[in-house]
């Protein structure tokens, strides 16, 4: 990111803002021993790929004014630690001008405190038998000696800017999407029975980080057989069995956007009758869901539409006798945002807009055949209907059965 991406952000954000309204965005902390991964909302808006810092921003008299706070150097610590980020850099890379450090973070917030009516933070969320956030704890003087004070959630405000995704994020997006797409086609023209499955995902890995990607957008689920009954499997460490399914649901970070994709194949050549049966009805309902997709449709209308289409699906697989019950083997909605987060900011009950990215990953599980099946695209929302980004990735049973036919053929 640079100032031409960041600074356009926070003029946006500045008429989001009323008088009094102050933004305060921490930046996740470092962590000994762990690579670091940047807060999605600090690194929006400032392009700062550090920890450790601070974005205060303000409205006062109709003028917005921001600031940045930053750790000092300490030179007995740059032996250990690096060298910090220094204010003339900060400028560089976010164009925000006024820098200051963080051990005057709270003299300077002391001095606004007579102004200040409502502060957005990015709080993040702490069940209540569990340590506060970072975020949580800094405002906590706030909140004690000032209480007419509101400290609401950051993601109140911004949601309306950050689910509508600009050209250079969905730039990202599909990068990260096309590098998980080639880990995948990497992994069925190399898996086999008795592989374990956390071989499967470092498959994936090698390619993503051969491909200047250091994490995942989220946990890897590779699960196969039974496993892929499990919505959210992500242990990875069971071994792949003859005649198993394998789903995996997996997706690349670029610049900290995330693909989410999921695809299904089976561990030998071909699929089984049965798996055919299955997926082939999921694949219909995925296609008809995405066929919807326009500018003014609301995601609850994707969700009824998929689970009525799935329940059909699920009376001709002999499955169910009432649609009814469709919940038996149909447990999740069929969409979500995506973006910097995996499950971005938008809400389950958000009407579609131009620059929306959604995904659509209908399902049916069935523990008792031991056999899962997901089939998840990643959907740009058009002016004129939707585009899938994630399209090149095979999907169609004849794709991956010739992918699979090939991978046997090149064995030993």
């Amino acid at each position: 990111m640079n100032p031409e991406i960041t600074i356009p952000r926070r003029e946006k954000l500045a008429e989001l803002l009323a008088d009094g309204d102050h933004v305060i965005i921490f930046a996740n902390p470092s962590r000994n021993l762990e690579k670091f991964s940047q807060d999605n909302n600090f690194l929006y808006f400032t392009g700062l790929n550090h920890p450790e810092l601070i974005y205060l921003a303000w409205k006062f008299s109709d003028r917005f004014h921001d600031m940045l706070f930053i750790e000092r150097c300490d030179p007995e610590r740059v032996v250990w630690e690096g060298a910090k980020l220094e204010a003339a850099e900060a400028t560089e890379i976010s164009g925000i001008k006024r820098v200051k450090y963080l051990d005057e973070f709270y003299g300077t917030l002391s001095a606004m405190t007579p102004m200040i009516k409502r502060i957005y933070a990015n709080l993040g969320y702490a069940p209540l038998n569990k340590p506060m956030t970072v975020p949580m704890f800094m405002l906590e003087p706030i909140r004690q000696r000032f209480p007419q004070i509101q400290i609401n959630q950051l993601n109140e405000l911004i949601t309306p800017l950050r689910k509508i995704k600009d050209d250079w994020e969905i730039q990202q997006l599909q990068k990260a999407i096309d590098i998980t797409g080639k880990g995948l086609q990497d992994v069925m023209e190399s898996a086999t029975a008795n592989m374990m499955e956390y071989e499967l995902e470092a498959t994936l890995f090698y390619r993503m980080q051969r491909s200047g990607v250091k994490n995942w957008g989220f946990a890897p689920i590779v699960a196969s057989g039974i496993n892929a009954a499990t919505l959210h499997y992500e242990q990875n460490n069971c071994r792949v069995e003859t005649g198993d399914l394998i789903l995996m649901d997996v997706g690349a970070s670029y610049n900290n956007y995330s693909a989410d994709v999921t695809r299904c194949f089976p561990a030998g050549p071909t699929f089984s009758e049965r798996q055919k049966q299955v997926y082939s009805a999921v694949l219909e309902v995925q296609k008809r869901v995405i066929e919807l997709i326009k500018p003014g449709v609301a995601l609850s209308t994707l969700n009824i539409s998929a689970r009525d289409w799935l329940a059909e699906q699920m009376v001709s697989l002999g499955l169910i006798t009432d649609t009814k019950d469709v919940a038996l083997y149909y447990m999740h909605s069929v969409s979500h945002f995506l973006g910097m987060d995996t499950h971005d900011l938008g809400g389950r009950e958000a009407v579609l807009e131009p620059g929306n990215v959604i995904t659509v990953e209908p399902g049916i599980y069935i523990p008792e055949e031991k056999l899962g099946v997901r089939i998840e695209d990643d959907v740009l929302v058009t002016e004129e209907g939707h585009s899938v980004l994630s399209q090149k990735i095979p999907k169609e049973i004849n794709e991956i059965e010739e992918i699979r036919k090939a991978a046997f053929k090149n064995e030993p």
